[in-house]
C-alpha cells in the first residue's frame, strides 16, 4: 500500500519492511534530497499552510541556555566555558571552550547514530563519517533550515488531568497509546511534514532538582521518554513526521523497556530506537527542548499548533547542534 502526499509517493511502513536486503525497514533512496531525510516531507505548500498557525503573533524560543544542564544526564557532556576578552577599551569579543553541541537543547543529525546491522543512513560508508567530510552533516539543515507546522502534544497536562502525573523520578516509559490518546483528547490531527513536540514536563522537573539529586538521577540512568516499540516506529513513519522533539533527555525512555524489540538489532544502544529513527528512517530527533512555556500558552488559547523553525549551527559534518528552534503562535 502507498499513499500520495505532497509531491512524493512513499510506501507505508509495512512496505518498507518488505524492501530487499539492507533496505528493509529504511527510507534509503526514497527522497530526492538523499541527505535530508524526513524533513523532505515538508514541501513549499506545507510551509505556506503553516502560516495559518500564527494567530496571536507571539514567539517562543524553544532552547535552554547552553549551560543549563550542568550537571545533566550525560556522563561526558559538560557545560561550555564562556570567555569575554577585549583588544582595546572600546572592543569586546568572546568564545566558548568545551562546547558540546548536544549538551543542551539540540537536534540530532543523521550521522549521530549508525545502525549496528546496516550502517549509516543511505548506506553512507563509515570512513565518510569523520571530521572534514560533509556526508550526512548537520549543515544540510542549516543551509536549508527546517520550517513547518509544529504540533505540541501535552502529555504532562493530559496525565495531570487524569490525576496520575508522569513519574519522572522513575523514568516512566510513555507508550504509543498514551500519545495517541492525548492527541485525540486535544482534538488535533497530524499531517505530512509535521514537527511533533512531546511535552512531558521532564526538563522543568529535572532543572528544579538540587545538584545532588541531578547527579543521583544521572547515575541511576533513568529518564522519562517514549517506550521502545515497533508500533511507535511504524506510527511515526506512517504519519510522515518530519521531526520528533521532546523535553526529555533522549526522546525515548532510559533504560529501555524490558524486552525491547531492538535489543538484537541495536546492541550498542542497548535496544534504543535511535538507530531505527535516525539511521534507518532519516528522522531527526530533538532533545531537551524548552516546551513548558509554549505548552502553557497553547493550553490557554486552545490551539496546539505553531509555525516552527529549526536552524542548526552551520558546521560541516556536525553530528548534532543546538536546535535554535522558534515557535510562532
Amino acid at each position: 500500500m502507498t499513499s500520495q502526499r505532497g509531491t512524493g509517493t512513499y510506501p507505508d511502513f509495512a512496505a518498507l519492511l518488505g524492501r530487499d536486503g539492507k533496505l528493509a525497514g529504511t527510507s534509503w533512496g526514497l527522497f530526492s534530497e538523499p541527505w535530508r531525510g524526513t524533513p523532505s516531507f515538508i514541501t513549499a505548500g506545507t510551509v505556506l499552510d503553516a502560516r495559518n498557525c500564527i494567530r496571536t503573533g507571539e514567539a517562543f524560543g524553544l532552547d535552554y541556555p547552553a549551560d543549563a544542564f550542568d550537571p545533566g544526564m550525560s556522563l561526558k557532556r559538560s557545560a561550555p566555558r564562556h570567555t569575554i576578552y577585549s583588544s582595546h577599551p572600546a572592543h569586546r569579543d568572546d568564545y566558548l571552550d568545551g562546547y558540546y553541541l548536544q549538551g543542551s537543547t539540540q537536534i540530532d543529525g543523521l550521522r549521530h547514530r549508525r545502525a549496528d546491522d546496516v550502517g549509516f543512513y543511505n548506506g553512507t560508508p563509515d570512513d565518510r563519517v569523520r571530521e572534514g567530510t560533509p556526508d550526512l552533516g548537520i549543515q544540510e539543515w542549516a543551509e536549508n533550515p527546517i520550517a513547518g507546522r509544529g504540533v505540541l502534544v501535552d502529555l504532562d497536562g493530559y496525565r495531570a488531568g487524569l490525576g496520575s502525573p508522569i513519574d519522572h523520578a522513575a523514568g516512566e516509559p510513555l507508550g504509543l497509546e498514551l500519545i495517541t490518546t492525548a492527541i485525540e483528547a486535544q482534538a488535533v490531527s497530524l499531517r505530512q511534514g509535521d514537527i511533533l513536540m512531546l511535552h512531558t514536563g521532564w526538563c522543568e522537573w529535572f532543572l528544579a532538582l538540587t545538584t545532588a539529586k541531578k547527579r543521583e538521577t544521572r547515575d541511576n540512568r533513568r529518564a522519562t521518554g517514549v517506550a521502545q516499540s515497533k508500533e511507535f516506529i511504524a506510527w511515526a513513519w506512517d504519519n510522515r513526521l518530519a521531526v520528533i522533539a521532546a523535553d526529555t533527555f533522549a526522546v525515548e525512555c532510559l533504560p529501555v523497556v524490558p524486552g525491547s524489540p531492538f535489543a538484537d538489532s541495536a546492541p550498542n544502544d542497548h535496544g534504543m530506537m535511535h538507530q531505527q529513527l535516525l539511521a534507518k528512517l532519516g528522522m531527526p530527533l530533538g532533545e531537551l527542548w524548552r516546551l513548558g512555556p509554549l505548552a502553557r500558552h497553547m493550553k490557554s488559547t486552545g490551539n496546539w499548533n505553531a509555525l516552527i523553525t529549526i536552524k542548526p549551527l552551520n558546521i560541516s559534518g556536525g553530528t548534532g547542534s543546538p536546535a535554535n528552534a522558534t515557535a510562532l503562535t
